[in-house]
Formats: structure tokens, sequence, C-alpha cells
């Protein structure tokens, strides 16, 4: 293997050094359990306040209103749970879209089992919804719009401020999943509108284990998790303050660095426009409403699969949908809500770029990729034929 490149940052990102430089007191020193008294404890506290200080800052929201979580899946249960079992006193239906996180819709299946009715707006071929699909949806009974900001696979921007404002129209609490959009573009939740807003450490180069939750003063929520008096007693367990302060530190990074998603951008838009011109290929999803660093391509008469094996074998890192899903021997559901055949679903590739990539990075994925596609095509017989 003569270069390594990631490209896979849509799954998850390095932890950044200035991160784990932040983090490490709290790994040793400054041991203490923040619901202690004593000063050690107390120093652990502080840490915990002054990271969500900083987050609510770099969003637009208050500090009372950012509470620290595991995941962002951890996120995503709190936000739907809580809120569908906060207002089941006016109704049991929500609404969201056919390609979310499975975060989200096995989220919103367990809900059905509990007696709420679900609708799953359809997307069109680039990944997009409208205000009046979301419009024509609400009903009287409508107590929840989750909808996320950009689609882990497609890269897909819905315009959220516009879908939150449709809902508010109609007093109905908006949430989106941000945990691709967070870092990638700008996310004010002030600007945007949005009740709820759930995101990702390990997405932004912070360690895996941590997340956020926001949660606008007044939205009515449920607890998930119960237990101490942790997180103003609305998320039981005892504050993880390594990782939370990497995730502040990871957040401001991340907002610093925004200015060169416009480089990481145009390496996106080369790889596109190069690997466009191999035949019987598909650029999938939106690229104008699309997340800087994403490309997903779908390619025909070969299985994405044996595409991921053999670039490992070359030392390019990338995937062929979420991260959450690869076990799965079923074709992509976002690539199927956008209107393509199970067979081409199938050999799709996603690249996702971020800041430490850089010109050679892609001049080597364009060098390797189109003849491992070649060779691939040339054990099909589909192709063939």
């Amino acid at each position: 293997m003569s270069r390594f490149v990631y490209a896979d940052n849509a799954a998850t990102t390095s932890v950044s050094p200035e991160v784990l430089s932040a983090m490490l007191p709290y790994f040793g020193s400054e041991y203490g359990n923040p619901s202690s008294l004593y000063s050690l404890g107390r120093k652990s506290a502080e840490a915990i306040a002054e990271a969500r200080e900083k987050i609510a800052s770099l969003l637009g929201a208050k500090p009372n209103e950012i509470f620290f979580t595991s995941c962002g899946s951890e996120s995503d249960n709190w936000a739907i749970k809580g809120a569908a079992h906060a207002n089941i006193s006016k109704g049991k239906h929500i609404i969201s879209t056919v390609y979310e996180h499975h975060a989200v819709l096995h989220t919103l299946d367990a809900l059905k089992k509990d007696g709420f009715e679900v609708t799953l707006l359809e997307v069109d071929s680039e990944g997009l919804i409208t205000p009046e699909q979301l419009e024509a949806a609400i009903r009287p009974d409508t107590i929840l719009v989750a909808m996320m900001y950009a689609n882990n696979e497609i890269g897909t921007i819905l315009p959220i401020k516009e879908l939150a404002a449709v809902a508010h129209a109609h007093k109905v609490p908006f949430f989106t999943d941000a945990v691709q959009a967070v870092g990638n573009i700008p996310v004010n939740v002030a600007d945007l509108g949005v009740d709820m807003l759930s995101l990702s450490g390990h997405k932004i180069h912070a360690p895996k284990g941590v997340g956020a939750l926001y949660v606008k003063t007044g939205t009515r929520l449920h607890n998930l998790i119960d237990g101490g008096g942790q997180e103003r007693r609305r998320r039981g367990g005892t504050e993880n303050v390594a990782y939370i302060v990497g995730l502040a530190k990871a957040l401001e990074i991340a907002i610093e660095q925004l200015p060169d998603m416009e480089r990481v951008k145009k390496m996106r838009d080369r790889l596109a426009s190069e690997i466009s011109k191999i035949p019987a290929t598909r650029i999938n999803g939106s690229m104008e409403h699309r997340l800087p660093g994403n490309l997903n391509v779908a390619f025909e008469f070969i299985e994405g699969e044996s595409l991921i094996l053999l670039l490992d074998m070359a030392g390019i890192a990338a995937s062929t949908g979420s991260a959450c899903s690869t076990a799965s021997l079923e074709p992509s559901h976002v690539l199927l809500s956008i209107g393509l055949p199970h067979e081409k679903a199938h050999g799709s590739l996603r690249l996702t770029l971020s800041h430490e990539n850089t010109d050679e990075d892609v001049d080597y994925i364009l060098e390797k990729l189109p003849p491992i596609v070649a060779r691939l095509r040339e054990m099909s017989p589909l192709y063939n034929n």
C-alpha cells in the first residue's frame, strides 16, 4: 500500500490533537465527579458549565438549552420519544421523511407500537422535500415534525428554516437531526427556528460516545433516561466530563474551519466531474443543495461491497452508505427513496471529505477508482451482456 486516503468522514472522524489535549486533564488529575461538593468535583462541574456555554454560543442557543448525551442516536431518541409522549394529549400523529437515519426511523417504529401514527414524506430524485409537502401532511392531531438537516448518505440539505416555519404556523414542534450538518455548514438554532436539534461529537473530530441535544426553552419533552440530578434532572447518569470538554473544543474548531469547506467543496466537485466520465455512472442527490464534502455515486453492474474492499486494498477508506447499516445486505433505503432500482442501489459508493483531505488525496482516488470499477465490470456477466 503506497498511500492511505481516508474518505469516509461521514462515518466518523479522527480525534484532533487539540481536542485530545483539551480532554487529557480530565482523564488524570481532574478526575472529580461533577456532582461532588468538594473542590475536585467542582472543577469538573465548572468544565461542563464552560463547555455548555461555549456550545450554546456557537449554536446560537442559551446554555440551559444544551443537554449532553452519549451520541446522536440517543439525542434523536430523546427528542422524538420525549416530545411524542409529552404531547400525547394533543394527538398521536408524527411527520418525518422516508430517508431519515435509522436512529430516527427505528425510533418512529417503536412509537408505532405505542399507538402513534407516522407519516413519512417522499423525497424527489435529488432527495429534496418542499414546504408545500409538509403543509399538506399536517393534521389537527400532528404533534411533531422530525426531519434531518442533511442526509448522511447523499448529502442533500433540506430547507429546514422554511420547513420549521410551516410546522410552527400550525403550532407543531420541529426537531432536526443535524448530526451530518454541524461542522460542514453553518448551523444556528435561532436562525433555523427549530425547537430541538441533535449533534454528535465523532462527526466533528471529537471522540465517539458524546453528543448533545438542543431543546428550546418552553419545548415539552419527557425524559428518556431517569436517574440522578444530572443535566438539570433531565438526563440521568454521571457526566462524561472529558468527552464533553472534547465536544466543545471540537465544535469550536469546526466553526473556525467552516471557511475551508469551500476548498473541500472544490475537491468534491473535481471528484464528481472526473468520476462522472466513467460509463454507466450516476451521481446521487442534489449537487446544488449538498454538503460540501459529500459525493455519492452509483456504478451499474457492480456490487458496492466489492468496490469498497478493493479500494481498501489500494489504501482508500470509503463506504457504500451509512456506517450504521453496512452489515445489512439490503440496498440503501436512501437510494431507493430517490428512485434507484435495487440493482443500481447495490453499486453505490460514498466518498466524504473533510478539511484534512488534500488535492493529492483526490488525485489518488481518481488514479485508483476507475481501474477498480473496470476490473469489477470485467467480472460481471450483466456488464458483458
